[in-house]
């Protein structure tokens, strides 16, 4: 112990045994006050404490922190205090993370002079492709200038259990593919809940680590101080100067519960074992060493025991929520409300829709140097499947546009880091097909960051999917999706028809603050497909914007003494399946094309049914359970005593996939013919 005293000063020592002290105090607190502390699940630190104090104290306000749910001891080390810990346990209103939304140490923190903490999930491996998407935000924008005289990096704190994820793996590769500033710090107790480490994995982080070329790891006793320390600086020193990743694998007990609602007495049988290794005691040890009196020891620790019992009392009668704040925070207000700009300029040819979101992704990349586009296939190359992004990556150069490996999670969810960072990532997944890898970020990540964080941290992303059947597409490459992200709640989805509108939308997105999915139908990419041609239309101009959340009124028709009338609300290419069969009827349907599918326009739904008395939607999805049926429903709510027929709605058949085959693919789609046959229907009830 004496020859490692200089090492570190002694006043580091005792702000760490601080830390280390309040850490431990709140956890018993918690235990011994289980019937308040217990209505809300929660874990502790108990064990884990030095690595993550030692972590916590080399953190300076340029940096970004991930830390998980285990991780109280750490959020002491940066500066938050017991009181607001509290706040959170016992989810009240001035929870400074998250407004009493979510868990205990699950923080969302953006505090002048501290480490930034973006919101992340629960925590079970999840959080390292966002993270490693912060770092990935910090490289560019050191790259392009946008970051000048700082050398921040990313820590993500992960528990070893955790990282038999795949997604971990995702981001460990794009780590050292890109040689990104970031620490993965790996937390092992052994256990993952019941199951210990030899039921649940080959190796530890350390071994499974040495996959991944270029990235260095350190495995240390998590539960000596200075073992801990020197670690993490000289971690962080490699991070910062020499621009790589490091792994830093700390092994540590577990000494209180997993959370308070799985306790430890019900299934470990290696508890004293795991108190022999209290860092607690080695921290005191060490202490001693350095020759500070038992007296200032017992100071130390009686202080924070009474400022512990002071917070709890004051946390304990501090506000609930009020349910009206049940409400806010589910999207960040968009600046982008009105349609505005030349949607018909003058003296222009047609332009086909994939180009015309080309168009306004070169003009916004032009114009914002923090908008970048990756995905598979999108790079210089190829420059995209579908020709979508051609010519960017020539034009913007590879650090703005480029490929990544066939990684849907680390595509989607990279984005949430990026947007912390203050850039504005425009990503995509190839195919709607092959979207579900991703929809766990999606879901969990992106969509409900400005909702947990209480409007903290906002995802500003574009994601671009291409989507729909195009003619024996087969049943990887045809698929409609948007069932399912209707139903993931904080995210934004346009489904444009025409090259103007997705050019509009594509700007509107740009430019609002949340998570936006652009649906973009192949079919329609081109007009190459018969009764398609409208879809090519003149490019609006740079400034043209239109905002969400408003319909289109394709054909309008006035209402009629001599002869039923019937409104169609569709999208896509139900827009061109409508209007091919509007032309067997006299001025007999009107047609509307939702455009956004989140928000939806529901006053032009309704104003349109209630004219016309008879609604059909219409959708290229299977019918049972779709987003059309939602509509459908709404409608018959809504316009009950307007109807004079009941709400039809036409789309696929419920298969299970597209089939390759055209005559079988034919029968299972939606089109103008069967659509007439509904609408003659319709209109004789």
């Amino acid at each position: 112990m004496e020859l490692q005293k200089n090492k570190i000063h002694i006043d580091t020592v005792k702000k760490a045994f601080r830390y280390l002290v309040t850490a431990k105090t709140l956890a018993e607190l918690y235990e011994d006050q289980k019937h308040i502390t217990g209505k809300y699940v929660h874990a502790t630190s108990r064990g884990h404490e030095v690595i993550q104090i030692a972590t916590g104290l080399h953190l300076t306000a340029q940096d970004y922190l991930s830390a998980y749910y285990r991780d109280d001891a750490m959020l002491l080390s940066i500066g938050i205090t017991p009181y607001e810990l509290m706040l959170q346990l016992l989810a009240k209103r001035d929870d400074i993370f998250s407004g009493g939304r979510t868990y205990y140490s699950h923080p969302s923190l953006k505090r002048e002079g501290f480490p930034k903490i973006p919101h992340q999930s629960s925590a079970t491996g999840m959080q390292a492709i966002p993270t490693t998407g912060i770092a990935m935000g910090i490289q560019y924008a050191q790259q392009t200038g946008l970051l000048a005289n700082e050398k921040p990096l990313a820590v993500c704190s992960l528990g070893d259990a955790s990282c038999t994820e795949g997604e971990v793996s995702e981001a460990l590769q794009m780590a050292v593919l890109k040689k990104l500033p970031i620490l993965y710090l790996v937390q092992d107790n052994e256990w993952d809940i019941s199951a210990s480490a030899d039921e649940i994995r080959a190796q530890d982080m350390t071994h499974f680590a040495k996959g991944f070329k270029g990235l260095e790891t350190f495995t240390i006793d998590g539960t000596d101080f200075i073992e801990s320390y020197t670690t993490i600086e000289k971690a962080f020193d490699i991070i910062r100067n020499e621009n790589r990743p490091v792994l830093v694998h700390a092994k540590v007990p577990l000494l209180n519960h997993h959370t308070s609602g799985v306790r430890k007495e019900w299934y470990r049988d290696d508890l004293e074992e795991a108190q022999s290794r209290d860092p607690y005691n080695k921290l005191k040890e060490l202490l001693y060493a350095y020759d500070v009196e038992v007296t200032e020891i017992d100071q130390i620790e009686k202080e924070i025991y009474d400022l512990v019992q002071s917070d709890f009392e004051k946390a304990c009668a501090a506000e609930d929520p009020k349910p009206e704040d049940l409400y806010s925070h589910v999207f960040a207000p968009t600046p982008i409300t009105e349609e505005k700009g030349n949607r018909t300029p003058e003296g222009k040819d047609k332009t086909v829709m994939v180009d015309s979101a080309l168009f306004a992704i070169r003009e916004l990349m032009a114009k914002h140097p923090e908008a970048l586009l990756y995905g598979q296939d999108v790079g210089l190359r190829l420059g995209g499947v579908f020709r979508e992004a051609a010519t960017l990556a020539k034009q913007f150069g590879q650090e703005r546009v480029f490929n990544t490996p066939i990684q849907e999670a680390f595509i989607i969810g990279s984005t949430v880091g990026m947007s912390a960072v203050g850039l504005k990532p425009i990503v995509e997944v190839q195919f709607a097909d092959y979207i579900w890898p991703g929809l766990n970020q999606l879901f969990t990540e992106v969509a409900r960051s400005n909702y947990l964080s209480n409007g903290q941290w906002p995802v500003s992303m574009i994601l671009r999917v291409p989507i729909g059947a195009y003619g024996s597409g087969g049943p990887y490459h045809s698929s409609s999706v948007e069932s399912v992200l209707t139903s993931i709640k904080g995210i934004k989805i346009a489904y444009p028809s025409t090259g103007a509108d997705l050019k509009g939308l594509m700007k509107a997105a740009y430019y609002d603050p949340n998570p936006v999915v652009m649906l973009e139908h192949k079919g329609l990419y081109w007009s190459k497909m018969k009764g398609t041609e409208d879809a090519a239309t003149v490019e609006p101009d740079e400034d043209y914007v239109l905002p969400f959340g408003k319909a289109r009124v394709v054909d309008e028709v006035s209402p009629c003494q001599d002869k039923n009338t019937v409104t169609i609300i569709t999208y896509g290419m139900g827009v061109y399946w409508a209007k091919e069969a509007a032309k067997n009827f006299d001025n007999q349907v009107e047609i509307i094309d939702l455009r956004t599918l989140v928000p939806l326009d529901e006053t032009s739904i309704y104003d349109s049914v209630k004219k016309h008395n008879r609604c059909i939607v219409l959708t290229e999805e299977q019918v049972s359970g779709s987003y059309a049926e939602s509509i459908a429903g709404r409608i018959s709510k809504e316009c009950f005593q307007f109807l004079d027929a009941p709400v039809e709605v036409l789309g696929a058949k419920d298969m299970p996939a597209i089939p390759l085959n055209s005559v079988l693919e034919a029968e299972m789609l939606p089109n103008s013919e069967k659509l007439i046959s509904v609408i003659d229907s319709i209109l004789r009830y």
